[in-house]
């Protein structure tokens, strides 16, 4: 009788007694064969002896790829093979459908035959796990418990979360008797027609060079944006130190083998006097639930649009005391040169650094300072404005691997896949026609933070920039190569830069242009690269102002913004006591802008410069700047005026000056 079904059978035998790689002769004569780890091509990366380890590594050459190593357990037996936990694998979410050929038969199965799902596991483990991309085998003891203690430690993001904790409790109580000790402020009723502004508390973690807390410090911070200018302020212009110059100082003080202090201001800024009329709130958790009265502000606070200025005015004055002068190049570093004697003073609101080479002469400042503001001394420097340093005879590395760990728990992919290199090379992200997004604040606040992780990361200098673009209105697209400029810092949160101890003074510098490279406005993108002996101190990616009509023009610019930099570091150097006795060595791959700037010609093509960017002549004819054609293969600027590919992104990479202790080992 016809069934109408087709009925597919096999005939298979088990021989079990013969399984091949039961017998144990043939699988050792395999495992002869293979060795157990097929070695590195690359040489270590750090050897140190402070900070890091001096057991781990000889030297410290260019960054470079690894690679995962072969062993004979990923070809011996599963049987004898030992077991490893296994990784569920995704399933594809394609609807699947019968195939054409066997339309017309029924391929049902019987249903003691039935086909099951497994139940998936309660907690599958993370496929791309952080821990594989930051280590912390090249650090000494002391070092590894101060990164630990600095990761470990959480601070309170809010009055609620630290009022449930006596530490930080603590804490607040001692900031409003300091600030009441200090005359800060006076309580009064709120006169008619003022306005009392807001305030809010900021908890920070002090920690000790050898990584145990130090204090738990509480800050109470005015909400300074809702003062009114005219009213409640006036000016509020105060400078703040540059990161080159931070860069700057610490490559200087590294080739020099000059120490490095840290010092912390107690309640800077109370310290400035207030002249304007400034009401406040009472502080949340001091205030009584039916008091309605206000505090009158008669010192300088946290937050305040003037405070700023206030406190700098103070801490200048007194320094200018102690026989420092201003800086001409940067108004927040400070000399002080008398005979053999040089001592630096690096200011960056209250914290503040300290460099030379007299010790007697660095002790007698901190002794005059804490007379006159009550100052900590935080010993060696560590962590500057959530930047790590480690030293070590070889050098110091400056990194951001807290601060970049963070950006990435925050934004939930610190387990997503890394990524090679930052941005996909032939974007076309410029031309995004997708809807807006529905949280633009969420793209805003990420691009803002990973603004500040170029301090120490170059490597991100084009992609971030590039994102910048399109904070005002994100579309889908942007956020997607966000996410990729995430995982690619997964690759690598410790990555940072290597100040070398040995080595030469002389600046160098790398200028390029990718013209026309805006898809919508056309206009060229500028991009350089500075550094000082091998020590990497500055760069930028900038868009034109004005749309470039040829390769050479863009390019020209270019230079002009590049010289324009070295002519500054020219002088911040002179002051640093490293002056620049050559020619600063200016290396761009267009002939044709080398002509321009080392000949007065006038044509098509230049006419119409604006007569600003031919100043680049004059720094050349006078001997400053040297121009030198460089290969377009060596053209390291390369990397902050277009997204490369990983093969090419890798290449300059490891030409940057880039270091990562925190790679595997």
């Amino acid at each position: 009788m016809a069934t109408q079904r087709v009925i597919v059978s096999r005939d298979i035998k088990f021989l079990e007694s013969s399984f091949p790689h039961k017998d144990p002769n043939k699988l050792s004569n395999f495992e002869s064969q293979v060795p157990s780890s097929v070695p590195t091509s690359h040489p270590p990366l750090v050897t140190f002896d402070e900070d890091i380890d001096p057991s781990m590594f000889p030297s410290v050459p260019a960054n470079e790829d690894q690679e995962t190593p072969l062993t004979v357990e990923e070809t011996m037996d599963p049987s004898v093979r030992p077991t490893a936990p296994t990784t569920q694998l995704r399933r594809s979410i394609r609807e699947r459908r019968p195939s054409s050929t066997l339309k017309g038969f029924d391929t049902s199965l019987p249903t003691s035959l039935t086909i099951t799902e497994p139940a998936p596991p309660s907690a599958s483990p993370q496929v791309y796990p952080l821990a594989n991309h930051v280590s912390y085998d090249r650090f000494s003891v002391s070092h590894k418990a101060f990164l630990s203690a600095i990761t470990l430690t959480k601070e309170p993001k809010s009055y609620r979360e630290a009022a449930i904790d006596p530490r930080w409790q603590k804490a607040m109580k001692q900031e409003i008797e300091a600030l009441e000790a200090n005359q800060t402020w006076e309580l009064t009723t709120l006169p008619p027609g003022k306005k009392a502004i807001d305030s809010k508390w900021v908890y920070k973690v002090k920690f000790k060079p050898s990584g145990d807390i130090e204090r738990f410090k509480a800050r109470l911070v005015a909400k300074g944006f809702t003062q009114i200018p005219g009213v409640d302020y006036h000016d509020t212009f105060a400078p703040v130190a540059k990161m080159v110059t931070v860069r700057s100082l610490i490559a200087v003080a590294a080739l020099r083998n000059w120490p490095l202090h840290q010092l912390d201001v107690n309640n800077a800024f109370l310290h400035g006097d207030l002249d304007e009329e400034v009401y406040m709130k009472m502080p949340e958790g001091f205030g009584q639930p039916n008091d309605t009265r206000v505090c009158r502000l008669k010192r300088s606070l946290y937050g305040l649009k003037q405070a700023s200025r206030n406190w700098h005015a103070k801490f200048t004055s007194s320094l200018l005391q102690l026989g420092f002068k201003q800086s001409k190049f940067d108004y927040s570093l400070f000399i002080a040169h008398k005979g053999s004697t040089f001592v630096a003073a690096l200011i960056y609101v209250d914290d503040v650094v300290l460099t030379g080479n007299n010790e007697q002469f660095i002790s007698l400042v901190k002794q005059r300072l804490d007379n006159d503001f009550s100052i900590k001394d935080l010993g060696p420097l560590k962590f500057f404005l959530g930047i790590e340093v480690a030293r070590s005879p070889n050098g110091i590395v400056l990194s951001q691997r807290k601060y970049a760990i963070d950006i990435l728990e925050d934004s939930g992919l610190a387990n997503g896949r890394p990524s090679a290199f930052p941005m996909e090379q032939h974007h076309q992200l410029g031309m995004a026609n997708t809807p807006s997004s529905a949280d633009p604040g969420q793209y805003r606040r990420l691009i803002g933070r990973l603004l500040y992780l170029t301090v120490t990361r170059p490597d991100l200098q084009y992609s971030v920039n590039f994102l910048c673009q399109f904070v005002a209105d994100p579309k889908q697209e942007h956020f997607t190569a966000a996410a990729r400029v995430l995982r690619y810092l997964k690759q690598s949160p410790g990555q940072g830069l290597f100040f070398p101890s040995h080595g030469s003074l002389q600046l160098e510098g790398f200028c390029d242009a990718d013209w026309g490279g805006c898809a919508l406005t056309r206009r060229s993108t500028t991009g350089y690269f500075i550094r000082l002996g091998a020590a990497p101190i500055s760069w930028r990616t900038k868009k034109q102002s004005v749309v470039a009509r040829s390769s050479a023009e863009a390019e020209y610019r270019s230079m002009a913004t590049a010289v324009s930099e070295l002519i500054w570091l020219r002088g911040l150097l002179v002051e640093l006591g490293v002056p620049q006795t050559q020619s600063t060595p200016l290396h761009c791959d267009n002939q044709a802008a080398l002509h321009i700037a080392a000949n007065p010609v006038f044509h098509e093509r230049t006419k119409h410069v604006e007569m600003d960017c031919h100043f680049v002549r004059e720094r050349v004819q006078s001997g400053e700047i040297l121009p030198i054609k460089i290969n377009t293969r060596d053209q390291l600027a390369d990397l902050f005026t277009k997204a490369l590919g990983a093969e090419r992104f890798r290449y300059l990479l490891r030409k940057l000056g880039i270091c990562d202790l925190h790679a595997s080992v």
